[in-house]
């Protein structure tokens, strides 16, 4: 098979419309203040928390072979998280949820692998590379954990967005750009801030999309463990963050168990979380996952079910009582006065499959105009169609070559010529294909015998609904990727000097070869062109430790000068306070 990333043993299984999202990291387009950002917040992080993160986080960095030092390539990833049969790919930003969810499922890691810059280096609206790679991969290195993030995107896969949450997840994608780019205008982040804040105030009842990324927010991104007196981190947001590691731990930040009620607490991606959720243990996780999950129309089914499909005005699938299942966008329910389904109907391509495998000649190509079917028992009789045996069939007189009348409960008349039928595995009926068919609810006509065969779908209840397909293959233009791309920052001259400053520095740290003379160059040239640099001082500063260099002592006033400014001081003092203690000035 062809593609345009490297396939492993994970990543092979993943079905041709996730492929779409997949990006090629863009390795050589990361500058060496990128590189030095990525070293300045791993070793923060790792400092820190060592002291207020979960244990398997410390663990599962050594376990992934995430490195300190660079910015980790997705090839050499991917050779290491096999070892815990997970996988890694690239992606641009955020990605649809539902897309999001499946990667996961399949056990796939999808990495923004865009780099936060240094004006964002504590806290990213953006997902980035530090983020997913140093947040969500260690951790997962925990068996009970990656069990729980795997079943996660199952369930998450299959919840039902409403039509808002695609413009919400646009609107959030264009906030979170805009906002890591610097050279985004002030009005355009006020205009993509106000529509965000816009739509959260009237998205109206919460989809089951809505309150599961509700769910994925409060713990596999922002989630605490242990006591609420003493919880530690686990949540990748927290763990990739060094502003918010440290303040999620202070008493302004409240913490709560955790529990399904979460499922109802909307975040902004935008801010710090004013609250956070303590989970007692990692299966407890799980337990509230599965409390959720029957509540979803995946295990309920019923009216509810469709009427969610209607709404997201996107492709899902019900599952009949029969078996059989039913994939396209749903347009039209009709029920009877007791708000019980009747009929159902897709518009435009459907596919109908048994057990997530299409049935084959009921592909896309074949009902390519939509589908209908009714839903319920016959008139007078209590066997539901789909349990009758041949010989209840002939009893009732439907059997193939016959034109028949049948009288559904619900007043639905299906009347045509018998075909053919088709069953499942265990024997149910699934479908009975007519000719010459008329299908009417009362005086309403639902089919006319000019378009052609009309195939039933049997079943007496729905039994399930969910967003997707029920074959992955059916329909390989599942999902949309977003036309609003990531910005490729351009970089002024005067940056790019800034950046060989950098890589001049880092092959000095490399390579062992600092010299007083070497470093106060660096250094003249950075306090003529880049004075207001705070990082790469920092960074010759540490060669110079232990060297008795004469550059030393101007290197430690121009860094106290740095100081002066409030929105460099705690990161500069944070930086010093790693290096050895008799240093810090």
């Amino acid at each position: 098979m062809d593609t345009h990333f490297e396939l492993n043993e994970v990543t092979k299984k993943l079905p041709k419309h996730l492929h779409k999202f997949v990006v090629r990291q863009p390795y050589e387009e990361y500058t060496a203040q990128n590189q030095a950002v990525w070293r300045y917040v791993m070793q923060m992080n790792v400092d820190y928390l060592k002291k207020v993160a979960h244990s398997s986080y410390i663990e599962g960095l050594e376990k992934t072979g995430i490195s300190i030092d660079y910015i980790p390539k997705m090839d050499g990833m991917n050779r290491i998280l096999k070892e815990i049969g997970w996988a890694a790919v690239s992606v641009d930003g955020f990605i649809p949820p539902n897309a999001f969810m499946e990667f996961q499922a399949y056990k796939v890691l999808v990495i923004a692998s865009d780099m936060r810059t240094i004006d964002h280096i504590e806290y990213t609206p953006a997902p980035d590379i530090i983020h997913e790679a140093a947040g969500h991969a260690p951790i997962i290195a925990n068996p009970e954990y990656a069990e729980y993030l795997r079943r996660f995107g199952e369930i998450g896969a299959k919840a039902i967005s409403s039509a808002k949450d695609y413009e919400m997840y646009e609107a959030i994608r264009l906030l979170s750009i805009l906002k890591e780019d610097p050279n985004s205008s002030e009005n355009e982040i006020n205009e993509a801030q106000e529509k965000v804040e816009w739509l959260q105030n009237n998205m109206g009842e919460l989809s089951e999309m809505a309150q599961i990324r509700n769910l994925h927010w409060w713990t596999v991104e922002y989630g605490l463990i242990g006591t609420i007196d003493n919880p530690k981190i686990y949540g990748a947001g927290l763990l990739s963050s060094i502003g918010e590691s440290a303040w999620c731990m202070q008493d302004e930040v409240k913490k709560l168990p955790y529990t399904l009620d979460a499922c109802n607490v909307n975040f902004d991606i935008t801010k710090p979380q004013p609250q956070l959720f303590v989970t007692p243990d990692f299966a407890h996780l799980s337990s509230v996952l599965e409390e959720f999950a029957n509540s979803m129309a995946v295990r309920k089914g019923g009216l509810i079910g469709v009427e969610k499909l209607i709404d997201s005005q996107n492709l899902g699938t019900i599952e009949l009582s029969s078996g059989i299942q039913i994939s396209g966008v749903f347009t039209n329910v009709i029920t009877d006065e007791d708000k019980n389904p009747i009929y159902v109907q897709t518009t435009g391509k459907t596919a109908l499959s048994y057990q997530n495998k299409e049935l084959l000649g009921h592909g896309t190509d074949y009902h390519a105009e939509g589908f209908g079917c009714p839903i319920g028992k016959l008139k007078s009789i209590s066997m539901p169609i789909e349990k009758m045996s041949p010989y209840d069939l002939d009893r009732f007189g439907i059997y193939e070559g016959r034109f028949m009348e049948l009288d559904f409960e619900s007043g639905v008349r299906v009347e045509g010529e018998i075909i053919t039928g088709t069953r499942n595995i265990k024997g149910d009926v699934m479908i009975i294909s007519f000719k010459n068919c008329l299908v009417t609810e009362y005086d309403k006509i639902l089919f006319r015998p000019e378009w052609g065969i009309y195939d039933m779908a049997v079943g007496a209840e729905i039994i399930s609904a969910f967003a997707g397909a029920a074959d992955v293959t059916s329909f390989e233009e599942t999902g949309k990727v977003s036309e609003t791309k990531t910005h490729k920052i351009e970089h002024s001259l005067k940056s790019k000097e800034l950046y060989q400053l950098y890589a001049k520095v880092r092959k000095m740290r490399e390579e062992k070869t600092a010299t007083d003379v070497f470093i106060s160059q660096v250094f003249d040239v950075l306090l003529k062109d880049h004075p207001n640099d705070w990082l790469l001082p920092l960074e010759l500063y540490e060669l110079c430790i232990g060297k008795n260099f004469t550059v030393q002592p101007y290197l430690e006033k121009h860094i106290k000068e740095l100081k002066c400014n409030k929105s460099y001081k705690r990161l500069i003092e944070n930086g010093l306070a790693l290096l050895p203690k008799e240093q810090i000035i």
